[in-house]
């Protein structure tokens, strides 16, 4: 499936992939977080179809409701090493999996959050938590007794959750057309 063939999922799995560890977040069409976490790969994998298996239980799956989008990566003309490498081969391990993902360059999202390809990943959490977050405008987080949207939030989960809340953004300005 591509972005223009499906228009209205209703869970999109999220994926920045890593050579040892990857982030993931699982959402809904209204952005909210379902689950989230960073994960070893191998872990990463088993969730992968632990997610799908409850998605086909509840007929969802097979309705083309759950989406999954990977950060995939891109060569800019600069040299790279062994873990670069090795996280093309967790994409690919990953997409073997769920069959049909779709694939999003971290320059899309840096477009579509920020409006230019030289944003930095703090600028791309800047423009998270002044879109989603409630009260606390500082972090986005919250507290335990008072949670804000990306209460435990951590790590490369900002940018699992960046990726998806791009591919979201995109069906919805191309179901607009």
């Amino acid at each position: 499936m591509t972005m223009a063939t499906l228009r209205s999922p209703v869970r999109v799995l999220a994926i920045d992939p890593g050579n040892v560890q990857s982030a993931y977040v699982l959402m809904d069409r209204s952005y909210r977080p379902l689950r989230f976490g960073k994960i070893d790969n191998e872990q990463m994998r088993e969730t992968i179809g632990e997610i799908m298996t409850e998605h086909a239980l509840l007929g969802a799956r097979a309705n083309g409701q759950l989406m999954t989008v990977i950060e995939m990566v891109a060569s800019y003309g600069m040299a790279v090493g062994k873990t670069v490498f090795e996280t093309c081969v967790w994409i690919g391990r990953y997409m073997e999996i769920v069959g049909d993902a779709e694939r999003m360059f971290r320059q899309d999202v840096k477009l579509n959050l920020c409006g230019q390809k030289r944003a930095k990943d703090t600028n791309i959490r800047r423009a998270l938590i002044d879109r989603f977050a409630v009260h606390d405008l500082k972090n986005g987080k919250g507290t335990k007794k008072d949670p804000d949207w990306f209460y435990g939030f951590h790590d490369d989960i900002w940018s699992a959750y960046a990726v998806g809340v791009t591919y979201l953004d995109k069906i919805k300005e191309e179901a607009e057309w």
